[in-house]
């Protein structure tokens, strides 16, 4: 049979079914929408308690995103660690591999706990400037009670990312909708009810992630789990598992970094534009969020299915699913484009810009779904990789794209030829052609 059309169609003795990766895909996809929605709820509510409030929490959650995903990136390493072990039908590699990654999470959020504890007064100044002294306060506050619980969310990601290992998405997604509808109605309670100020804010957020944290710990020491932790002596450091789960974690770490703070820069170019095009920038990429909840859940299913298939001997079934699940990706973003295109005056008229500001927005929508035909082959193909021991090369191919196309042609079009915001976000479409032109080849010629 032609290579190419054996990646369309399942192998003889599959791994997973159809009905597998569905039953593995689904709860993914609802756990990256809880997210989203209970973000857009808590600024909400954050709103009712002044303008210095909302921003001091905008501001420590800014550098909260960019500690998490830093922490995400370690667990995606754990993640392909533990699928290894499990495709492999190694249990007692699976329960180190998870010991040593809760060991490695735990220690190093509880170090940054008790850094942002002694200085986070000075670290805020030294990263945003002067600010207004409410502002200011505010901020402090929100970041003494969210820094607390960083040990907690690397207890919760890292065994979500053991559960995830195993294929088994609902567990981390029952416990996602529990930690947010915690964090919703304790925020309700204390900001509306008590009215406990920004506390009201803070507080909910470090008790929620306690409890998810310790339910998630419960649910892996069942007695029943083939992957519970029997003995302490499994957190002792194990250099050949760290080295695996840092191979990949550390790339990922700087490639999610660095593009974060990429899309910081472009930020501060779109504001030379004026206030009409920032607002605009700021509502679409907004709405855009939404487009990225199938792709954000499928390269999660990727790296646990990946990793299993190569742990099981089977990497020729790593591509094979790779390329079915990035056609599941399409089929997804069908229905989630076309609302978006045909409605985008009606979102856009939801956030009451200008009219200036509302043109801009429903241009950049309709650019934007439009090119997501680019998006799950530039986006889902790292995930493969990075399951399959090549961390560094997309962090290279991703470093590049934000370099020459992302931020080099938007300061080219915006900077120098003074051309209008939807030219940051074409800059962003060749970033995605490139990412396309390198990996895709890459892909079909890698052979185990």
């Amino acid at each position: 049979m032609d290579p190419l059309r054996s990646l369309f169609r399942l192998p003889d003795e599959p791994l997973f079914d159809r009905k597998r990766l569905l039953q593995m895909l689904w709860p993914l996809v609802i756990e990256q929408f809880l997210s989203v929605l209970v973000g857009m709820i808590d600024v909400l509510m954050v709103s009712s308690l002044g303008e210095e409030a909302m921003s001091g929490v905008s501001l420590v959650d800014s550098v909260n995103h960019l500690i998490l995903q830093v922490l995400f990136a370690l667990t995606a390493g754990g993640t392909v660690v533990c699928a290894k072990f499990i495709g492999a039908r190694d249990d007692a590699g699976t329960a180190k591999g998870a010991a040593q990654l809760l060991g490695i999470t735990a220690a190093g959020m509880l170090m940054l706990t008790v850094v942002f504890q002694a200085g986070g007064r000075q670290i805020l100044g030294l990263i945003f400037g002067h600010v207004e002294p409410a502002v200011m306060e505010s901020a402090v506050v929100y970041m003494r009670y969210t820094s607390c619980s960083f040990p907690f969310l690397a207890v919760y990601y890292s065994v979500s990312s053991v559960f995830r290992a195993q294929g088994n998405t609902r567990i981390s997604m029952l416990a996602s909708l529990g930690m947010n509808l915690l964090n919703i109605v304790g925020n309700a309670l204390c900001i509306y009810g008590l009215h406990m100020g920004i506390v009201g804010v803070a507080l909910p957020t470090l008790l929620s992630r306690a409890a998810a944290a310790c339910a998630m710990l419960v649910l892996l020491q069942r007695v029943e789990n083939p992957l519970r932790l029997r003995s302490v002596k499994l957190f002792r450091p194990d250099g050949s598992i760290l080295w695996d789960i840092l191979a990949i974690g550390i790339p990922n770490s700087v490639e999610s970094s660095l593009f974060n703070l990429g899309k910081l820069l472009l930020q501060s170019l779109v504001a030379t534009l004026g206030t009409p095009s920032l607002a605009a920038y700021a509502v679409a990429g907004n709405l855009a969020t939404y487009l990225y909840l199938p792709g954000n859940a499928i390269g999660a299913e990727i790296t646990t299915v990946v990793g299993q298939c190569r742990g099981a001997g089977k990497p020729e079934q790593a591509k094979t699913y790779t390329v079915l699940l990035t056609l599941m990706n399409y089929l997804m973003l069908i229905p989630i484009c076309l609302a978006l295109i045909l409605g985008r005056h009606f979102w856009v008229s939801c956030y009451h810009l200008s009219d200036q500001a509302a043109v801009l927005g429903a241009g950049l929508i309709l650019a934007h779904s439009a090119a997501m035909i680019l998006w799950p082959v530039a986006f889902n193909l790292p995930y493969h990789f990075r399951a399959s021991g090549r961390a560094r090369f997309t962090m290279w191919v991703a470093l590049a794209a934000m370099a020459f196309c992302r931020l080099g042609l938007a300061w080219l079009f915006v900077g120098l030829l003074h051309r209008n915001v939807l030219w940051v976000w074409y800059a962003m479409f060749v970033d995605w052609v490139l990412r396309i032109m390198l990996y895709v080849p890459a892909f079909l010629k890698q052979q185990d």
